[in-house]
């Protein structure tokens, strides 16, 4: 993730306490929460290092932004024989909250945490100080002030590229000339999204065009409103549009339901995981690809370096060349024949002859 400015990040985080696009209360694709017995944490025992994982609100069983974490945490544990120790985050709370969790995780001999989500920015600028042999990582985090924190890492990604990809597949699937964009909050981390996604598919069909909804403008509650995410792709599809991509975090299984009662031929792309895999089997036809933003590589690559003693530090930006996003194939009879073009936009993303914008 670019960084943002001091200004700009502190006014951002008030604005913006579920990072990316993901965790809520909702579980985009209706999943329940996994059983206590699925939890790593309580049955690893290695002598590795001990991982901190706080998840932004919705926690592990998002289906998204959250489980991706976790994935990381899972893959981490067991290359490492490492163990860790989770923390869920509530809806609302207040930051001196993160910085307890933070903090009780480093008491409890946690040798590397993460945080998951931008909204950990403040509390591990606040806490890192005072335990300066703990490593702390903050997913899509900024660092707050102009005095570095030499034990940070704020692990961002450019999310604007793998929307490009997902952008190409919209305009190359679209029969209508219209697709759409739905973000859950209207702010400079999902305005990334919009952007790469309608150059991208610019990109592929110059004449195509995009329609834009925010389910909110500024309230967090847009990312977990799956009402508001289907009001939204509905409108879309009703104007014309015959995709529709998601940057919304739980409130994108509205909209997949939108696609569902759009009927055959209208499709929704999802967002930071493989979303055809969490969906509901009513929902799955409907579901073109999604754009993944691989908080499970961060997450892992973070602890890979703890456990190596060279841990990361200040500012990481996973991208296309480092796998850090993408776009998923699993909906293959929906995807196969788009993939080649593209692979095409791909590769020269990573050549550098498309520098993908990320403002709208």
């Amino acid at each position: 993730m670019r960084r943002l400015t001091k200004l700009s990040a502190v006014a951002a985080v008030a604005a913006l306490a579920l990072a990316g696009c993901g965790g809520s209360d909702s579980k985009g694709g209706g999943g329940d929460k996994p059983a206590a017995g699925d939890d790593v944490c309580k049955t690893a025992d290695g002598d590795g290092p001990k991982i901190g994982l706080a998840y932004d609100v919705g926690g592990r069983g998002d289906r998204s932004f959250n489980d991706s974490a976790y994935a990381g945490l899972e893959k981490a544990v067991g290359e490492f024989d490492a163990t860790c120790i989770e923390g869920e985050a509530t809806d609302g709370e207040a930051e001196s909250a993160r910085e307890d969790r933070l903090r009780n995780m480093a008491e409890n001999g946690a040798t590397a945490i993460v945080g998951v989500g931008f909204a950990y920015s403040e509390s591990v600028n606040a806490v890192a100080p005072d335990f300066p042999e703990v490593n702390f990582a903050v997913i899509d985090g900024f660092d707050p002030d102009d005095q570095a924190n030499e034990n940070v890492a704020y692990l961002g990604f450019a999310e604007q590229e793998g929307s490009f990809l997902v952008g190409v597949a919209a305009a190359e699937k679209s029969k209508s000339g219209t697709i759409g964009f739905v973000g859950g909050v209207n702010n400079e981390l999902i305005q990334k999204f919009e952007a790469g996604y309608t150059a991208g598919a610019k990109a592929a069909k110059p004449d195509i065009k995009v329609e834009v909804a925010y389910i909110q403008e500024s309230d967090l509650k847009g990312f977990g409103d799956p009402a508001g995410g289907k009001a939204a792709a509905a409108g879309e599809f009703d104007k014309g549009a015959d995709v529709v991509y998601h940057a919304a975090g739980g409130s994108g299984s509205g909209v997949f339901d939108a696609a569902v009662e759009a009927g055959e031929g209208n499709w929704a792309i999802g967002v930071d995981s493989d979303q055809y895999l969490t969906a509901t089997a009513e929902q799955k036809p409907f579901i073109l690809t999604s754009m993944l933003k691989r908080v499970d590589v961060a997450t892992y690559d973070f602890a890979k370096s703890v456990d190596a003693g060279k841990p990361l530090t200040s500012f990481v930006t996973y991208d296309l060349k480092q796998d850090g996003v993408g776009y998923s194939t699993a909906n293959k009879t929906a995807i196969d024949g788009l993939t080649t073009t593209i692979d095409d936009y791909k590769a020269k993303i990573i050549a550098g002859d498309i520098k993908v914008p990320t403002k709208p």
